[in-house]
């Protein structure tokens, strides 16, 4: 086996993408060490989604490279997608489908034994709490957000990954279905997976995250514990502090609740 037995178990190595000449990323360094959760936040277009694309292999950056258990992502695709497993933001999936077939589906697609994929896919629908709407022939279609979210989640594990890449896996999910993804994410993560989670939502970072770190601007400002990234306030309060200004100024929307 070509994997590293020591050393951290995600790299991102200078990824940098330019578009039109915009640096939707610019030099992004991170390591996510093994057996940890860790979140990656920040706003809206800092360059989240374009990192963990390249990162991943979806999307070429321009320059710098990944590494994922020592395998360098783009030097071995091959190798380093079998350690891989992936949820990227906005997946489309067969909508055609129940969560069994896209399942059966999926695992035929990555040449797995077809006894194992059975298996697994049934272990994965009861884990999800998704066995009933099988049962009752539920296209993904017709699938809720949350449901949505942990089929997906689902197809990533699959191939049992050591690591996990997850883009905004709990964005417009219930209370319910996020407490699920929480327990398997932290169930994967006890039994020696690693996994990032991109979000901008800081208290969910603050309640499933060891680690954190903050992106602005396609550039990494912050980088360590919960404890070290906030410092003597929330998570929230560093977020702020690192990436913009707090809050508007009195003067603007004056007019809002003015006397008609």
């Amino acid at each position: 086996m070509s994997t590293h037995r020591h050393g951290p178990a995600f790299e991102m190595v200078g990824l940098t993408k330019v578009f039109n000449e915009k640096r939707a990323a610019d030099t992004v360094n991170l390591s996510v060490p093994r057996g940890c959760l860790m979140g990656l936040v920040g706003p809206n277009g800092a360059g989240k989604t374009t990192s963990l694309s390249m990162a991943v292999g979806l999307l070429r950056p321009t320059s710098g490279t990944a590494r994922v258990l020592g395998v360098d992502v783009w030097e071995r695709p091959e190798e380093a997608k079998r350690l891989l497993g992936v949820l990227p933001d906005g997946l489309a999936l067969p909508e055609r489908l129940t969560g069994g077939e896209l399942l059966t589906y999926w695992g035929q697609l990555r040449g797995m034994d077809r006894t194992t994929v059975q298996a697994r896919t049934a272990e994965l629908l009861r884990v999800m709490e998704l066995t009933e709407a099988e049962e009752a022939g539920t296209l993904v279609i017709e699938y809720s957000t949350g449901m949505r979210k942990k089929i997906g989640l689902a197809t990533a594990l699959l191939h049992a990954p050591k690591m996990l890449v997850l883009d905004e896996p709990y964005e417009a999910v219930d209370p319910v279905s996020a407490r699920v993804l929480t327990g398997i994410l932290r169930r994967f993560t006890a039994a020696g997976g690693s996994v990032i989670v991109s979000s901008h939502v800081m208290p969910l970072v603050e309640r499933i995250c060891e680690r954190v770190a903050v992106i602005a601007d396609g550039q990494v400002r912050a980088d360590g514990t919960l404890a070290e990234v906030s410092g003597e306030g929330t998570l929230d309060d560093a977020f702020v502090r690192l990436v913009g200004r707090d809050g508007m100024d009195e003067e603007e929307l004056t007019w809002l609740g003015a006397e008609a």
